[in-house]
């Protein structure tokens, strides 16, 4: 089943603008949302989430500034990429843009495919972003797991675990602040070919918590229970 096509908000007073943006979009297999003012997409905003905004700075009813500004501060739409499209093209108004929380700025008259090429490539970078988030575990930060090359960095340090205390290390990870018990991090180490006995895991979590450094505070010995790394 194919996704949705990502849905871009259109925040313009122009019409004309509008139209030709959304055509553009449209084309490039985006879908839009359309607004004239501020006030209508801070209401469609409280709703629904769009994939990207595109944003207009002089708008009828206030400065697209503040909308960008505020937009960045909400929890739940400060990664949505937003992208300034603006008349103002002094150097000033595009350094406050982007300190504003803006992702990219583009100034009127402005070339469709351009625009459309710089929204593709928002959604490069957030892809990579979240390819590279897959690939690494970071708990409490300062502990990362590097699941492509298989390694461990503790404050960003290398530090060298041997196979076993990677995989060990990673079944806790992957779920931090759950209990494990000793059989179940040997199942998830050896699965029905183990051949060694529980206290394995007592000198494997042992090792770790040395190898690991300040790090190795967050593995936790519960009694009777197992352990589990502390996020």
């Amino acid at each position: 089943m194919n996704p949705a096509p990502k849905l871009i908000a259109i925040v313009e007073d122009d019409p004309a603008v509008r139209d030709v943006i959304a055509a553009a979009l449209g084309r490039a297999g985006f879908r839009s949302a359309e607004f004239a003012c501020g006030a209508r997409f801070r209401e469609y905003i409280d709703a629904q989430r769009p994939d990207l905004t595109i944003l207009d700075l002089n708008l009828p009813d206030g400065d697209g500034m503040d909308i960008c500004r505020d937009l960045k501060r909400r929890p739940a739409l400060a990664d949505m990429p937003i992208i300034i499209l603006s008349a103002r093209t002094e150097e000033m108004d595009r350094v406050l843009g982007i300190e504003m929380g803006a992702d990219d700025y583009v100034t009127k008259p402005f070339s469709t495919r351009e625009l459309v090429a710089r929204v593709k490539a928002q959604f490069r970078h957030e892809e990579r972003q979240q390819e590279k988030a897959a690939q690494t575990i970071e708990v409490a930060g300062m502990l990362l797991l590097d699941l492509r090359q298989y390694k461990v960095f503790v404050q960003g340090k290398p530090v060298e675990l041997t196979p076993t205390e990677f995989r060990l290390l990673r079944i806790l990870a992957e779920r931090p602040g759950w209990v494990f018990s000793r059989d179940q991090i040997l199942d998830g180490l050896w699965g029905d070919d183990k051949v060694v006995t529980d206290r394995t895991v007592d000198f494997h979590i042992t090792n770790l918590k040395r190898k690991l450094g300040k790090a190795g505070a967050l593995l936790k010995s519960l009694r009777g229970l197992g352990y589990k790394l502390e996020p």
